[in-house]
């Protein structure tokens, strides 16, 4: 699928934490100022284009939701940033992680563990 803008993944984000919205109703969530109708209905209608938001239609308007959960799209986003950043070498990037720490000895064996299990 094709890579979204910060924007954009904020708005997707609405609409897992929310479930199916109007553009009016987004609005109404977004903190002041609040961005012009259009400009929501642009950012949702390119989330369309891009595969990742359908709507239904209810007369003249459309509400719109998510079709990819969140974790199918966080898997995706891992796997491309390890692809863009780490020389699509999971290694690489679990190396990253413990290097700065960001993994205890626990989490560490916890993962070996994961591993074994599965061989």
């Amino acid at each position: 699928m094709e890579k979204i803008t910060k924007k954009e993944d904020e708005l997707l984000n609405m609409f897992w934490d929310n479930g199916p919205m109007f553009v009016k109703e987004i609005i109404e969530l977004l903190p002041e100022p609040k961005p012009h109708f259009n400009t929501i209905s642009t950012m949702v209608r390119s989330l369309e284009a891009k595969g990742y938001v359908s709507h239904k239609a209810y007369g003249t308007t459309y509400q719109y939701f998510a079709t990819v959960q969140r974790s199918d799209f966080g898997r995706r986003t891992l796997k491309n940033i390890i692809k863009e950043y780490f020389g699509n070498s999971y290694k690489n990037a679990v190396s990253a992680l413990v290097d700065d720490g960001e993994l205890s000895p626990d989490e560490i064996k916890e993962l070996l563990q994961q591993v074994e299990k599965q061989n």
